[in-house]
Order: C-alpha cells, then structure tokens, then sequence
C-alpha cells in the first residue's frame, strides 16, 4: 500500500474511533456521575487544554454533576490573592466549556500551600462554581435513591515535611492536624451513605520517586482512621502525577492516584498495583445504588481502566 493510501487509512481509522468514543462513554452513564481532576494549573501548557477540553466534549454525553479537584489546581507557587490572575489562566478560561460551568468542590494540594490558603477558600465568594466552604469538609449527592458521601480532606498539614518547612509552606503549621484527624474519624462513624469516598491530594500507597516520609505519615494519621471503618470504599488522591489503583492484602479499600490534569510522570508497579500509567488525565465517577466504578481517561478520552465496586 502506499504511503499516501496508508495516510488515507490511519485517518479514517481515527474517524471511526473518535466517532464511536461518545457510544463507549454513553454506555457507562449510571444516574450519578462527576469528574475527578488534580495537578492541572500549568496555565493551559502541556496536556492541561486538552483534557480540559475531552471533559467538557464528554459532559455533552454524559450527564455530569459536578468536578472534585483534589489539589494543585495552581503550579507551582499557589495564589496570593482572589484576584491573582492565575485564577484566569489556571482555571476559569482552561475549563471554559459550557458543561463544565457546575460546582468544582477543591482542597488545596502541597503547591496552593506555597502561597494564600485563604484566598483558595474564599475564592468560593467570587466564582459561582468554586464550592470550598473550608479546608476540609465533606458533602453528599444523591440521584435514583443511589447516595453517596465525598469526604475531603486537607493533607499537606498531615505531613510533617510540610509542617516543618514553614518558609515554602507557611499556612501549613497553622493548622491543627489532631482536630482534622478527630473529624474524619467522627464523620466515617457517622456516615450512613450507599458509597463512601475519602479524598486527599496526598497518596496512602503509591510509586513515586517523593520522600517516603509523606507516604509513612498518611498511612500512620489518615489509614490507620480510614481502616477503622468498614465503609469507606476509595481513597482518591493526586500529587504523583500517573494513574495508580492499589489494592492491599487483606484491605477492602480501593487507593487511586488520579492522573495529571496537565503533565505526567514515570510510574512502575509496587505491592499491590494492579494498574498504572504515565499518561496524563482524568477520572470519570459513575454511581449507581448497586455499584460504583472510576474510569480513568486519558487526554483523548480513551478509558485506560476501570475500578469497580458492587453491593
């Protein structure tokens, strides 16, 4: 065949199958469905434009609720005020797509922490669709009798590298990490929702090449809660910049480190991997009263893997 006919048929290819993606998105379409983003604010660089852009095409298909943003929304030195610009070109005219303008519900990542923590909360004060009552918070939706609760929390004050570094991380000190921790605790005795889901921009389990020390604190201040429970049923963070979903011996929760919004990373396998990639993105939340499955999806709206849980 030659070159050109070649040419010819990959493209036609490629047709056929950006034809077919609203189909295949179509199809896993439950009554609740969101999005999950984090490490995004390169200011529209890299891949950031692109998967701003697949999230809304898919939001055209799918009826999407609303976006959790688990941190890092603004690279690399946060905000200093509501008015920064980087508002503008970090977020506000990157996720311009009609089907976007829904509620975004933040915490701040280890990057916001290098500017105004403040300014990241009160932001919800001039954007509609900013929704971050405080730095940590939690919040239910609910659809077809399906409910379910999202549980946010604010982990750069959870770790001690951050605490302790406070010229780069200043706010991060100021925070009490015990009365976060004793409102988790109390939150998951209390929460009675079909589906559990606790997110933070900082990971349990992971690859990574970052100190192991914020690993070993998560697992000692947030894991040591969340397996005190029998009803949590993922734990979604950011902050590694690849695709991971972890699954450990003996522990029924699901660990997913949510891609890059805007630049990823090398990633390997560790214990208990059962499926990573480098490639940038987002996830796709679906929600049913009898199961609830994460989609990871790269810039160009392929599904790379499913995490999947059933009642």
């Amino acid at each position: 065949m030659k070159k050109t006919a070649l040419s010819i048929f990959f493209l036609v290819l490629a047709g056929v199958s950006l034809q077919a993606q609203p189909r295949v998105w179509k199809s896993v379409e439950k009554p609740l469905n969101f999005y999950l983003i984090n490490d995004s604010g390169r200011n529209g660089y890299y891949e950031q434009k692109t998967v701003a852009q697949t999230m809304g095409k898919m939001a055209e298909t799918i009826d999407i609720e609303f976006v959790v943003a688990a941190g890092d929304v603004h690279h690399f030195e946060g905000v200093r005020s509501v008015s920064d610009p980087l508002w503008m070109t970090n977020y506000e005219l990157i996720y311009s797509h009609p089907d976007l303008m829904i509620p975004w519900y933040p915490v701040c990542g280890n990057h916001e922490y290098r500017g105004n923590t403040d300014a990241v909360v009160a932001y919800s004060g001039i954007s509609a669709r900013w929704e971050m009552p405080s730095r940590y918070y939690t919040f239910t939706a609910e659809e077809d009798d399906a409910a379910v609760r999202i549980v946010m929390l604010d982990t750069t004050p959870l770790i001690d590298k951050y605490r302790e570094d406070t010229e780069k991380y200043p706010d991060a000190s100021r925070s009490d990490a015990d009365d976060q921790l004793e409102w988790l605790d109390r939150v998951l005795s209390e929460a009675k929702e079909d589906w559990i889901i606790v997110v933070g921009h900082h990971p349990i389990y992971a690859f990574t090449d970052k100190s192991e020390t914020e690993r070993l604190d998560m697992q000692e201040r947030v894991n040591s809660i969340l397996l005190r429970h029998d009803n949590v049923d993922m734990y979604l963070c950011g902050h590694i910049h690849t695709f991971q979903h972890i699954r450990k011996d003996g522990c029924d929760i699901d660990y997913v480190v949510n891609g890059s919004g805007s630049l990823g990373r090398d990633v390997e396998p560790v214990d208990g991997t059962v499926f990573c990639s480098p490639e940038e993105g987002y996830s796709l939340i679906t929600v049913s009263k009898e199961e609830l499955d994460l989609y990871m999806v790269n810039p160009k709206g392929k599904i790379l893997h499913k995490v999947s849980r059933v009642k």
